[in-house]
């Protein structure tokens, strides 16, 4: 069998060898931007939240949402959420990790702009 340069920039989302088959599973959709935003306040931190729709879950997640929510001030982070792949959905605070169970969009930009006024509060 004779190997061909697939790649994942190329939208191949899987391989699957079968009795001497082999089928190549290609996304015809590309990643989908839903949102950004970003605030800046004026003791310099910042919060910036970008939530992409992607064609199959990001490993590691159940959903096909791909986000980044950071707060944080002079390039460190205090508060962030993101899914990265291999290790799905998760939340930073102070330097630790914890898992974060998604449930919706709306959901987790309420939750992340909940911890960040609590943070804000301190």
């Amino acid at each position: 069998m004779r190997a061909i340069g697939f790649s994942a920039a190329a939208g191949v989302t899987g391989i699957i060898r079968k009795q001497g088959y082999t089928v190549v599973i290609v996304a015809n959709m590309r990643a989908q931007f839903l949102h950004r935003d970003r605030l800046d306040f004026d003791d310099s931190a910042v919060v910036e939240m970008v939530i992409w729709q992607v064609p199959l879950p990001v490993a590691g997640s159940r959903h096909r949402y791909k986000d980044r929510l950071y707060y944080g001030r002079g390039g460190r982070r205090i508060v962030g959420d993101d899914n990265e792949r291999g290790k799905g959905d998760h939340r930073h605070r102070h330097g630790r990790e914890e898992t974060y169970r998604f449930t919706t969009v709306e959901r987790l930009l309420s939750d992340f702009l909940a911890d960040v006024a609590e943070e804000r509060k301190s």
